[in-house]
């Protein structure tokens, strides 16, 4: 009898643990791509392996060996509950990014409001507040064309009508007031580069990920633009590394001396969202 499926499936997985990378990586890329739950899994891991599944597992063993992202090894990843597709034009989304949508869905209603989502790469940001919120008049800028036909995409898959524009920060909007500003900006600096995870730093796009100015470059022009087209009672919404917490608080708080900033964690208790709205009324 040849190979059984978990044979072939523990050796990679300990390969990879030895590499000191993630070894369940491979069982994850494998059951994705077999489409299998857990209990298929359960069902055929002591049954010989297809000779083509096995070919499969020592491609993917091989790009994951080199820290390609799992996610674009399957060209899609899973975002507040929807699929998204990926490729290496897009950063992969991340959990905390959830975080920021949930945020902003939880305290704006579904009433006619015009929303911008800036960096939008894959459009997760985009794509799922306009799911949510019919009402919402939604444009998503991204300075990436390749992004943005990623974006496109992924609203067309997911029949979410959100208007894509190819720009720099909030330039295309600037004959539009807007009520909801919310992006997910490039925010790594000079110094955190070297901590980046190296499959992070190696395959995904720098221009999605790394600001100048100590990564504050990106806020710094948003925060200007703002001014200009924020309605008086608009609000913003971005994510934020998690030690720019009180320098992005104090820019914001100095373009807008009428509003409140608010600093918000995520849930592994860092700070990761920057929060301004309209000041609240006494009494």
């Amino acid at each position: 009898m040849g190979n059984r499926y978990f044979e072939v499936l523990e050796r990679a997985s300990s390969f990879l643990e030895k590499q000191g990378k993630e070894g369940y990586s491979i069982l994850f890329v494998f059951l994705e791509r077999k489409g299998w739950t857990k209990t298929d899994w359960l069902l055929h891991l002591k049954e010989e392996i297809a000779p083509e599944d096995e070919r499969q597992i020592n491609e993917d063993l091989k790009k994951l060996a080199e820290n390609y992202p799992p996610q674009y090894l399957l060209g899609y990843s899973d975002f507040y509950d929807r699929r998204f597709l990926v490729n290496q034009h897009t950063l992969i989304p991340r959990p905390e990014t959830e975080e920021l949508v949930e945020q902003c869905l939880k305290e704006n209603p579904n009433e006619q409001l015009t929303v911008v989502d800036v960096g939008t790469g894959t459009g997760v940001i985009g794509i799922s507040l306009k799911l949510a919120r019919s009402n919402w008049q939604v444009t998503a800028i991204d300075i990436s064309k390749e992004a943005l036909e990623v974006a496109e995409k992924n609203a067309q898959r997911l029949e979410a009508e959100v208007q894509f524009i190819n720009g720099d920060g909030l330039k295309p909007m600037k004959d539009t007031k807007i009520d909801i500003l919310i992006s997910n900006p490039p925010y790594i600096s000079n110094t955190e580069w070297a901590l980046m995870d190296e499959s992070v730093r190696t395959f995904e796009p720098k221009t999605a990920l790394f600001a100048e100015s100590d990564g504050l470059a990106i806020y710094q022009q948003l925060a200007k633009e703002a001014k200009k087209i924020l309605k008086p009672d608009g609000k913003i919404y971005l994510e934020i590394g998690f030690q720019q917490g009180l320098a992005v608080k104090q820019l914001f708080q100095q373009t807008f001396p009428q509003k409140q900033v608010h600093i918000a964690q995520d849930l592994s208790g860092n700070d990761r969202m920057i929060i301004v709205s309209s000041k609240k009324e006494e009494g």
